[in-house]
């Protein structure tokens, strides 16, 4: 008798693990879309010590196409506020520079991503998994700033002396830049049709003007009004007159220009599988 009842048990079992393997064969997670909301930050020559003080909004959108269990292509696009000013250092030399910046990040990348685990949404035991993403993209920029509460763009005014012809070899640079963005994320399984995500991710950038110092102090590029005023860009490239003496001398350093500006975005969402089913093999 207990010999037929643990033969029972055993082939219940046996037939619960053969459906559910069944099921795991036949689905199919063909990719999935999304949508995340959350911040961003800034580094480069204004935050030198990586600090994480003055987090902005972002928020993205992204559609996945998978490949198997574990590779996955993404192309995603993202929004976010970048900013900073010297009176956040702790350094007294940034303090009198006294610079600042905002800007606007319209973001598109192509990114390969590799799930750790194995990802079946809906089928118990495979409905987590964290993930890697490395990828390649452009995005665009614009940095200002704000002087007797006028908002100025600071590319067009050439704060260390681009296109200014003192100043031959300094070009305008472009508001368009190339980023190498590198992620960690991990996603769970809400229901068969909905997951979950987190996602924080770096972007190394081609570009050391996202916040519009890289060089050196450039005063002889600009001349003042009629009036003898001091022109808009003479004001914004040296901003050191509202902290005391100027120290913006030609040649000084403004910025590092052997270092690339960078910024993060972390970001949670929530996705939608694409899915379809196949016949399990006999």
């Amino acid at each position: 008798m207990f010999m037929k009842r643990l033969s029972s048990v055993l082939l219940i079992c046996f037939l619960g693990l053969y459906a559910q393997a069944q099921m795991v064969e036949s689905y199919v997670q063909e990719g999935e879309f999304g949508v995340a909301i959350g911040t961003a930050h800034y580094f480069g020559d204004l935050n030198t010590r990586a600090a994480l003080d003055r987090p902005k909004i972002s928020a993205g959108a992204f559609f996945r196409k998978q490949f198997g269990n574990y590779i996955g292509v993404k192309i995603a696009a993202n929004f976010a506020q970048l900013g900073y000013s010297d009176v956040y250092s702790e350094n007294e030399t940034q303090k009198r520079r006294n610079l600042s910046f905002n800007s606007n990040i319209w973001e598109l990348s192509l990114s390969g991503d590799f799930n750790f685990f194995k990802f079946y949404p809906g089928i118990s035991g495979f409905t987590y998994t964290p993930y890697v993403s490395l990828g390649v993209g452009v995005f665009s920029y614009d940095p200002y700033a704000y002087l007797a509460n006028q908002k100025y763009f600071l590319r067009p005014l050439g704060t260390e002396g681009q296109g200014s012809a003192v100043y031959p070899d300094r070009k305008p640079y472009s508001s368009m830049a190339v980023c190498f963005p590198i992620a960690l994320g991990f996603k769970y399984n809400l229901n068969e049709k909905t997951n979950m995500f987190v996602e924080a991710g770096y972007r190394f950038t081609n570009t050391d003007f996202l916040d519009d110092v890289s060089t050196t102090f450039a005063p002889d590029a600009f001349t003042s009004l009629p009036n003898g005023q001091p022109s808009v860009g003479q004001l914004l490239s040296d901003r050191s007159y509202e902290t005391g003496a100027p120290i913006g001398i030609k040649g000084r350093q403004r910025g590092n220009s052997t270092q690339k500006d960078g910024y993060v975005i972390a970001q949670i969402g929530i996705s939608f599988n694409i899915s379809s089913y196949k016949c399990p093999t006999p």
